[in-house]
Protein backbone atom coordinates (compact mmCIF):
# COMPACT_ATOMS: atom_id res chain seq x y z
CA UNK A 1 0.00 0.00 0.00
CA UNK A 2 2.90 2.20 0.80
CA UNK A 3 5.46 1.28 -2.34
CA UNK A 4 5.06 4.43 -3.56
CA UNK A 5 7.14 6.22 -0.72
CA UNK A 6 9.93 4.88 -2.73
CA UNK A 7 9.47 7.31 -5.28
CA UNK A 8 11.76 9.91 -6.00
CA UNK A 9 8.72 12.41 -5.31
CA UNK A 10 7.91 10.92 -2.16
CA UNK A 11 11.36 10.54 -1.35
CA UNK A 12 12.32 14.09 -2.49
CA UNK A 13 9.29 15.18 0.18
CA UNK A 14 10.85 13.46 3.10
CA UNK A 15 14.04 14.63 2.85
CA UNK A 16 12.54 18.41 2.77
CA UNK A 17 10.54 17.47 6.12
CA UNK A 18 13.82 16.29 7.55
CA UNK A 19 15.19 19.73 5.92
CA UNK A 20 12.74 21.60 8.24
CA UNK A 21 12.41 19.24 11.20
CA UNK A 22 16.38 19.66 11.69
CA UNK A 23 15.86 23.44 11.48
CA UNK A 24 13.16 23.17 14.17
CA UNK A 25 14.79 21.36 16.51
CA UNK A 26 18.27 23.42 16.41
CA UNK A 27 16.15 26.94 16.74
CA UNK A 28 13.99 24.77 19.58
CA UNK A 29 17.93 23.87 20.87
CA UNK A 30 19.10 27.86 20.55
CA UNK A 31 16.01 29.03 22.56
CA UNK A 32 16.74 26.35 25.12
CA UNK A 33 20.21 27.63 25.42
CA UNK A 34 19.30 31.04 26.12
CA UNK A 35 17.02 29.83 29.10
CA UNK A 36 19.57 28.52 30.32
CA UNK A 37 22.01 31.76 30.16
CA UNK A 38 19.01 33.35 31.32
CA UNK A 39 18.36 31.54 34.53
CA UNK A 40 22.27 31.61 34.92
CA UNK A 41 22.19 35.12 35.30
CA UNK A 42 19.27 35.02 37.45
CA UNK A 43 21.08 32.37 39.99
CA UNK A 44 23.41 35.15 40.62
CA UNK A 45 21.78 37.84 41.18
CA UNK A 46 19.57 35.82 43.89
CA UNK A 47 22.79 34.57 45.38
CA UNK A 48 25.36 37.41 45.60
CA UNK A 49 22.90 40.48 44.89
CA UNK A 50 21.97 41.04 48.20
CA UNK A 51 25.01 39.52 50.37
CA UNK A 52 26.99 41.26 52.92
CA UNK A 53 29.65 42.72 51.90
CA UNK A 54 33.23 41.22 51.60
CA UNK A 55 36.41 43.41 52.56
CA UNK A 56 39.37 44.14 49.49
CA UNK A 57 41.40 41.73 50.83
CA UNK A 58 39.39 39.05 50.51
CA UNK A 59 37.88 40.16 47.01
CA UNK A 60 41.52 41.20 45.71
CA UNK A 61 41.57 38.48 43.08
CA UNK A 62 38.11 39.15 41.54
CA UNK A 63 39.47 42.55 40.55
CA UNK A 64 42.19 40.42 38.55
CA UNK A 65 39.99 37.47 37.02
CA UNK A 66 35.94 37.71 37.93
CA UNK A 67 34.72 34.08 38.12
CA UNK A 68 31.37 33.48 36.59
CA UNK A 69 29.55 32.93 39.95
CA UNK A 70 31.06 36.13 41.36
CA UNK A 71 28.82 38.37 39.38
CA UNK A 72 27.43 40.79 41.69
CA UNK A 73 29.30 39.88 44.98
CA UNK A 74 29.39 42.98 47.20
CA UNK A 75 32.75 44.31 47.98
CA UNK A 76 33.57 46.94 50.95
CA UNK A 77 36.31 49.53 49.54
CA UNK A 78 38.50 52.10 51.33
CA UNK A 79 40.46 54.50 50.06
CA UNK A 80 40.18 57.80 47.60
CA UNK A 81 38.81 58.75 44.19
CA UNK A 82 40.76 60.08 41.23
CA UNK A 83 38.29 62.67 40.12
CA UNK A 84 41.01 64.14 37.82
CA UNK A 85 40.78 60.45 35.72
CA UNK A 86 37.27 59.98 35.46
CA UNK A 87 35.41 59.38 32.09
CA UNK A 88 32.00 58.60 31.17
CA UNK A 89 31.12 55.98 28.72
CA UNK A 90 28.63 56.59 25.95
CA UNK A 91 25.30 54.71 25.15
CA UNK A 92 24.34 52.74 28.03
CA UNK A 93 20.58 52.27 29.13
CA UNK A 94 18.81 52.37 32.75
CA UNK A 95 15.42 51.77 32.94
CA UNK A 96 14.29 52.23 28.99
CA UNK A 97 16.50 56.08 29.34
CA UNK A 98 19.31 56.16 26.91
CA UNK A 99 22.41 57.99 29.09
CA UNK A 100 26.38 57.65 29.98
CA UNK A 101 27.60 55.78 33.38
CA UNK A 102 30.16 57.33 35.33
CA UNK A 103 33.91 55.51 35.62
CA UNK A 104 36.09 56.61 38.30
CA UNK A 105 39.36 55.09 39.62
CA UNK A 106 40.13 54.39 42.66
CA UNK A 107 42.91 53.89 45.00
CA UNK A 108 42.86 51.66 48.13
CA UNK A 109 44.75 51.56 51.11
CA UNK A 110 47.13 49.07 50.19
CA UNK A 111 48.03 51.09 46.68
CA UNK A 112 45.81 49.00 44.38
CA UNK A 113 43.79 50.93 41.71
CA UNK A 114 40.71 49.60 40.81
CA UNK A 115 37.56 51.25 38.86
CA UNK A 116 34.41 52.19 40.53
CA UNK A 117 31.05 52.76 38.35
CA UNK A 118 29.40 55.47 40.26
CA UNK A 119 26.13 55.04 38.44
CA UNK A 120 23.67 56.63 35.56
CA UNK A 121 23.41 59.68 33.96
CA UNK A 122 21.14 60.65 31.54
CA UNK A 123 21.39 62.54 28.13
CA UNK A 124 22.26 66.09 28.59
CA UNK A 125 20.56 69.09 27.11
CA UNK A 126 23.25 71.73 26.57
CA UNK A 127 25.82 69.85 24.31
CA UNK A 128 25.08 67.02 22.04
CA UNK A 129 26.87 63.90 23.03
CA UNK A 130 27.73 64.59 26.74
CA UNK A 131 25.44 64.81 30.13
CA UNK A 132 25.32 68.19 31.20
CA UNK A 133 27.24 68.03 34.73
CA UNK A 134 29.47 64.99 36.15
CA UNK A 135 29.03 65.39 40.03
CA UNK A 136 31.89 64.91 41.73
CA UNK A 137 32.72 62.06 43.99
CA UNK A 138 33.46 62.46 47.75
CA UNK A 139 36.93 63.87 48.52
CA UNK A 140 39.41 62.14 50.88
CA UNK A 141 39.33 59.21 52.25
CA UNK A 142 36.52 57.30 51.89
CA UNK A 143 34.49 53.73 52.27
CA UNK A 144 32.73 52.57 49.53
CA UNK A 145 29.99 49.54 48.43
CA UNK A 146 30.55 48.21 45.48
CA UNK A 147 29.25 45.29 43.10
CA UNK A 148 31.43 43.37 41.05
CA UNK A 149 30.96 42.84 36.93
CA UNK A 150 33.51 41.63 34.62
CA UNK A 151 35.55 43.93 32.20
CA UNK A 152 33.32 44.44 28.94
CA UNK A 153 34.34 43.55 25.06
CA UNK A 154 36.01 46.12 22.99
CA UNK A 155 34.19 47.25 20.20
CA UNK A 156 34.34 48.58 17.03
CA UNK A 157 33.95 51.93 17.43
CA UNK A 158 35.59 55.23 18.58
CA UNK A 159 33.97 57.40 21.28
CA UNK A 160 34.78 61.37 22.17
CA UNK A 161 37.71 62.16 24.53
CA UNK A 162 37.25 61.51 27.78
CA UNK A 163 34.30 59.08 27.00
CA UNK A 164 34.42 55.22 26.50
CA UNK A 165 32.74 53.11 24.32
CA UNK A 166 31.85 50.56 26.75
CA UNK A 167 33.73 49.04 30.10
CA UNK A 168 36.53 48.05 28.70
CA UNK A 169 38.85 48.00 31.24
CA UNK A 170 42.21 47.56 29.07
CA UNK A 171 41.46 50.30 27.07
CA UNK A 172 40.42 52.52 29.89
CA UNK A 173 43.69 51.35 31.36
CA UNK A 174 45.71 52.16 28.08
CA UNK A 175 44.57 55.76 28.21
CA UNK A 176 45.13 56.47 32.07
CA UNK A 177 48.55 55.48 32.00
CA UNK A 178 49.08 53.76 34.91
CA UNK A 179 48.23 50.01 36.53
CA UNK A 180 44.79 49.24 37.45
CA UNK A 181 42.78 46.13 37.94
CA UNK A 182 41.56 44.87 34.38
CA UNK A 183 39.44 42.05 35.82
CA UNK A 184 36.25 43.57 36.97
CA UNK A 185 34.88 46.82 38.38
CA UNK A 186 32.61 47.80 41.26
CA UNK A 187 29.24 49.30 40.54
CA UNK A 188 28.88 51.79 43.39
CA UNK A 189 25.49 51.76 45.63
CA UNK A 190 26.66 53.32 48.73
CA UNK A 191 28.89 56.01 49.56
CA UNK A 192 30.21 57.07 53.30
CA UNK A 193 30.51 59.70 53.62
CA UNK A 194 27.59 60.50 50.87
CA UNK A 195 28.16 63.35 48.57
CA UNK A 196 25.78 66.25 48.02
CA UNK A 197 24.94 65.06 44.20
CA UNK A 198 25.53 61.59 43.00
CA UNK A 199 24.62 60.18 39.86
CA UNK A 200 21.59 57.57 39.71
CA UNK A 201 22.23 54.04 40.99
CA UNK A 202 22.01 51.43 38.32
CA UNK A 203 18.89 49.67 38.64
CA UNK A 204 18.54 45.94 39.94
CA UNK A 205 18.59 43.12 36.93
CA UNK A 206 15.27 41.55 36.06
CA UNK A 207 15.40 38.08 37.63
CA UNK A 208 12.30 37.00 34.56
CA UNK A 209 13.67 34.15 32.19
CA UNK A 210 11.48 35.20 29.86
CA UNK A 211 9.92 33.08 26.80
CA UNK A 212 12.46 30.85 25.76
CA UNK A 213 11.06 27.76 27.16
CA UNK A 214 7.77 28.17 25.77
CA UNK A 215 9.23 29.01 22.46
CA UNK A 216 12.09 26.18 22.39
CA UNK A 217 8.69 24.09 22.48
CA UNK A 218 6.72 25.43 19.46
CA UNK A 219 9.66 25.13 17.92
CA UNK A 220 10.20 21.32 18.75
CA UNK A 221 6.36 20.99 18.52
CA UNK A 222 6.68 22.36 14.81
CA UNK A 223 9.41 19.55 14.29
CA UNK A 224 7.12 16.86 14.87
CA UNK A 225 4.20 18.40 13.13
CA UNK A 226 6.53 18.19 9.93
CA UNK A 227 6.42 14.62 9.74
CA UNK A 228 2.96 14.26 10.78
CA UNK A 229 1.73 16.09 8.27
CA UNK A 230 3.88 13.72 5.67
CA UNK A 231 2.53 10.61 7.25
CA UNK A 232 -0.91 12.14 7.06
CA UNK A 233 0.20 13.11 3.08
CA UNK A 234 1.27 9.42 2.48
CA UNK A 235 -2.13 8.11 4.35
CA UNK A 236 -4.42 9.93 2.05
CA UNK A 237 -2.38 8.93 -1.08
CA UNK A 238 -2.45 5.61 -0.04
CA UNK A 239 -6.41 5.64 0.34
CA UNK A 240 -6.63 7.52 -3.25
CA UNK A 241 -4.48 4.35 -4.73
CA UNK A 242 -6.80 2.01 -3.23
CA UNK A 243 -9.86 3.51 -4.63
CA UNK A 244 -8.49 3.16 -7.98
CA UNK A 245 -7.68 -0.19 -7.89
CA UNK A 246 -10.86 -0.62 -6.59
CA UNK A 247 -12.40 1.43 -9.09
CA UNK A 248 -9.90 -0.42 -11.89
CA UNK A 249 -11.60 -3.82 -11.13
CA UNK A 250 -15.21 -2.61 -10.96
CA UNK A 251 -14.76 -1.15 -14.56
CA UNK A 252 -12.74 -4.07 -15.96
CA UNK A 253 -15.78 -6.69 -15.01
CA UNK A 254 -18.46 -4.07 -16.33
CA UNK A 255 -16.05 -3.58 -19.20
CA UNK A 256 -16.27 -0.09 -19.09
CA UNK A 257 -13.28 2.99 -18.60
CA UNK A 258 -12.63 3.22 -14.89
CA UNK A 259 -13.34 6.94 -13.40
CA UNK A 260 -9.80 7.20 -11.22
CA UNK A 261 -9.56 9.67 -8.49
CA UNK A 262 -9.05 13.63 -9.74
CA UNK A 263 -5.91 13.61 -8.34
CA UNK A 264 -4.70 10.94 -10.96
CA UNK A 265 -7.00 12.56 -13.76
CA UNK A 266 -5.00 15.93 -13.27
CA UNK A 267 -1.85 14.22 -12.72
CA UNK A 268 -2.52 12.98 -16.53
CA UNK A 269 -3.32 15.54 -18.50
CA UNK A 270 -0.43 17.66 -19.75
CA UNK A 271 0.85 20.04 -16.87
CA UNK A 272 0.76 23.28 -19.12
CA UNK A 273 -3.02 22.90 -19.69
CA UNK A 274 -3.73 22.31 -15.39
CA UNK A 275 -2.94 24.86 -12.58
CA UNK A 276 -2.16 23.99 -9.38
CA UNK A 277 -5.35 23.84 -8.01
CA UNK A 278 -6.45 20.88 -10.71
CA UNK A 279 -8.32 23.54 -12.84
CA UNK A 280 -7.56 24.33 -16.36
CA UNK A 281 -5.54 26.88 -17.29
CA UNK A 282 -6.72 29.74 -19.84
CA UNK A 283 -4.73 28.04 -22.91
CA UNK A 284 -6.86 24.79 -22.11
CA UNK A 285 -10.12 26.68 -22.27
CA UNK A 286 -9.52 28.82 -25.13
CA UNK A 287 -8.25 24.98 -27.35
CA UNK A 288 -11.10 23.17 -26.11
CA UNK A 289 -13.63 26.01 -27.29
CA UNK A 290 -11.90 25.92 -30.88
CA UNK A 291 -11.63 22.10 -30.59
CA UNK A 292 -15.86 22.60 -30.01
CA UNK A 293 -16.17 24.70 -32.85
CA UNK A 294 -14.15 22.58 -35.29
CA UNK A 295 -16.19 19.82 -34.28
CA UNK A 296 -19.63 21.97 -34.99
CA UNK A 297 -18.30 23.36 -38.60
CA UNK A 298 -17.03 19.85 -39.52
CA UNK A 299 -20.90 18.32 -38.52
CA UNK A 300 -22.24 21.08 -40.69
CA UNK A 301 -20.30 20.34 -43.53
CA UNK A 302 -21.35 16.42 -43.21
CA UNK A 303 -24.78 17.81 -43.17
CA UNK A 304 -24.68 19.71 -46.50
CA UNK A 305 -22.68 17.20 -48.86
CA UNK A 306 -25.43 14.29 -49.65
CA UNK A 307 -24.66 10.40 -48.74
CA UNK A 308 -22.44 11.90 -46.24
CA UNK A 309 -24.39 9.72 -43.28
Amino acid sequence: MYRFLASSRWIGWLLLVCLFATTFVFLGQWQMDRRDTALTEISHVQRNYDAEPIEFQAADAFFEQLPADGKWTPVTLRGSYLPEDDVVVRNRISGSRPGYEVLVPFRTTDGTVVIVDRGFLPIGNDEAGRPDSVPAPPEGTVEVQVRLKASEPTLDRGAPEGQLASIDLPTYEQQLGYDISTGSYGLMYLETPAPAEAPAQMLRPEEDEGPHLSYSLQWFAFGVLAFIGFGYAAKQQSRINREDREERAEAALRGEEPVLHQAHRMRKRPKKLVRRDGSPTDEATEDAYLDELERQAAAERDAEVPGSH
